[in-house]
């Protein structure tokens, strides 16, 4: 199988290791030349995996229509509020009979639509040759080839079933499912948990309630896929509290690192600047909190995530709002 992954950051770059691993023909694009000619010569992207030595079978170019040719699968691999333009700029050199596959875990700003509606959308498919990758994949540990699992998602089954195919190794374990919808949830808002869960470390706060948030921010997600017709089963699996879990507690996650910052008293700049790469969940908080009120569905760790955020509001003052509730019976309510 011919893949063409667009996109060398952290996780593009693990996932063309994996789909090699797999037995695939993998072109990896990149913006950079510079990249480009390492991976090309050296088979290294030192910038995000120093040590991690790629498969031959990696061939990197900075051309996204080389990239593109004859693909089976297109892998798109770049951050959720730039998909729109980048992939408009693609989509006459995506072959007809390829399926597009997405590794971002966003909504769009403004839109509030799921990555797989706007690849829809702006490459003008049908939503069955849309699918998703999303589970707890930590890409440092799978550049290692450390055991993990995840979930490939397509409303396609014999789609879903060709893309687990070609990402299965001894180390990578994929699991498929047709509930595109609630995969993509999950992966969005479990950012913007990790945040929330990032700060309460940041300000010193334990496993107490670090589980209260995690296990919380696990009750609003299936809130919000349940009210837009996911199954609540998916929340239960790898894409849902299995990477929730991985991407709160790990201090590689790049959205808890930010939480810790911020809970540090860190400003949002100054947090950006030391974690320089893309935390998702810091632009899709707002937009997750457009789509939940647009279907009348609370949300209140993501709401207090997003004033500070985009508000300036304390974090001290998130755990202190959170803590301020009204008790309730816990099954069935927010």
């Amino acid at each position: 199988m011919r893949v063409a992954v667009m996109g060398a950051g952290s996780w593009g770059t693990v996932f063309s290791m994996v789909l090699a691993d797999a037995g695939c023909d993998v072109s990896l694009w990149t913006r950079t030349r510079a990249v480009a000619d390492e991976i090309n010569t050296q088979h290294t992207n030192s910038e995000y995996h120093p040590g991690l030595v790629l498969p031959q079978s990696v061939v990197a170019t900075t051309n996204p229509v080389s990239a593109l040719g004859d693909a089976d699968l297109v892998v798109l691999a770049i951050p959720a509020q730039t998909l729109r333009s980048t992939l408009a700029a693609w989509t006459i050199s995506i072959p007809e009979s390829a399926t597009l596959v997405s590794l971002i875990k966003g909504v769009e700003l403004g839109t509030a639509e799921r990555m797989s509606e706007v690849i829809a959308g702006v490459a003008g498919v049908h939503i069955d040759r849309v699918a998703v990758v999303s589970g707890p994949n930590l890409a440092h540990e799978i550049a290692l080839r450390e055991p993990a699992a995840t979930t490939v998602a397509c409303s396609d089954e014999p789609a879903a079933l060709r893309i687990q195919e070609a990402c299965t190794t001894d180390y990578f374990r994929p699991y498929y499912t047709t509930d595109v919808l609630g995969v993509e949830l999950a992966g969005a808002v479990k950012n913007v948990i990790a945040l929330a869960n990032g700060m309460a470390v940041g300000l010193g706060y334990g496993e107490n309630s670090q589980a209260a948030l995690i296990t919380r921010g696990l009750a609003e997600m299936t809130r919000l896929g349940v009210a837009l017709g996911a199954n609540p089963l998916t929340f239960a699996g790898l894409a849902g509290v299995g990477d929730l879990v991985a991407t709160c507690k790990s201090p590689l996650s790049r959205n808890r690192t930010f939480g810790v910052a911020l809970g540090e008293g860190k400003s949002v700049a100054e947090a950006q600047a030391q974690i320089r790469t893309t935390s998702e969940g810091v632009k899709s908080c707002r937009s997750i909190l457009d789509l939940a009120n647009r279907h009348g569905v609370e949300m209140p760790i993501t709401e207090q995530v997003t004033k500070v955020i985009h508000e300036g509001k304390s974090p001290a003052k998130v755990l202190q709002s959170f803590m301020a509730r009204s008790t309730r019976a816990e099954e069935g309510q927010d």
